[in-house]
């Protein structure tokens, strides 16, 4: 953990200088550090990863299931149900990215974007498909009762359960309640996280991949705005991502982070 007043010189550290310099150094980045000496111990590593808080999106299509991965095998499941079979439906046609399956008015949004010039953009529901981002058709098919529009309005808490019997999707989920967010809706906007929430996105789909254990992970203050039991969640995935042999280096000021590091700098 690295700690220190405001203006201390913790991010030009951290992200000007360690991870520039790890990612020239490992995977032929072209961004030129901070000045500094040297940096030792960087064979050791084959992976350098800055888990920041800007958005995993910035249009309404972007959501949880589609960057950690989930949605693809959620798309397979629906394409592979008996009534998709009958009517001939490919994984594409649960897409709100292509022409086929989604609805055109919204173009698979689920809402409409009035531009304001001077002002943010303002996003209104659509009016056609009221938000589920599907033309009828496509809504038809069920999985115990729910269209794949109702799965992505679940929690994710709610989907573990649902796809309890489908591991490919439970396992992707469960990294996400894993990380305390299991309140989020599995199809939840880009646009309506908060910078701490698509960090923790994206800490689950790190979780969720194939472990090296020789990954560095750069995170600037994670525990910002989060409640006391979120924070022990968070730690429980930084010390599972330590154990794995990978190696955390966090700016935070919050004590309970500071009191569990191995080193404090």
């Amino acid at each position: 953990a690295v700690t220190g007043v405001s203006g201390g010189g913790k991010s030009t550290f951290l992200i000007e200088t360690l991870f520039k310099a790890a990612s020239r150094r490992i995977m032929g980045s072209r961004e030129h550090p901070a000045d500094h000496d040297r940096i030792e111990g960087l064979e050791f590593l084959d992976k350098v990863i800055d888990i920041d808080q800007s958005p995993i999106g910035r249009t309404p299509r972007s959501n949880p299931a589609t960057y950690t991965g989930a949605f693809t095998p959620i798309r397979d499941w629906f394409a592979g149900l008996p009534e998709s079979k009958a009517r001939g439906y490919q994984p594409g046609r649960f897409s709100f990215n292509v022409k086929g399956g989604r609805c055109e008015a919204c173009q698979g949004d689920g809402v409409i974007k009035i531009e304001m010039h001077f002002l943010p953009d303002v996003y209104v529901t659509c009016d056609v498909c009221h938000g589920k981002r599907y033309n009828r058709e496509t809504l038809d098919v069920l999985f115990k009762g729910k269209s794949i529009a109702d799965v992505l309005d679940m929690t994710v808490e709610e989907g573990v359960d649902f796809f309890a019997a489908v591991p490919g999707v439970r396992d992707k989920l469960e990294t996400l309640k894993q990380v305390g967010l299991g309140y989020i809706h599995v199809g939840q906007q880009a646009t309506t996280l908060s910078g701490g929430e698509a960090q923790r996105i994206k800490l689950a789909k790190e979780l969720s991949r194939k472990a090296t254990g020789k990954t560095l992970y750069i995170l600037d203050e994670p525990t910002t705005g989060l409640h006391f039991h979120d924070v022990a969640k968070l730690l429980e995935v930084l010390h599972e991502l330590v154990d794995q042999g990978n190696t955390v280096v966090v700016i935070e000021h919050n004590l309970e982070v500071i009191k569990t590091a191995d080193w404090v700098l």
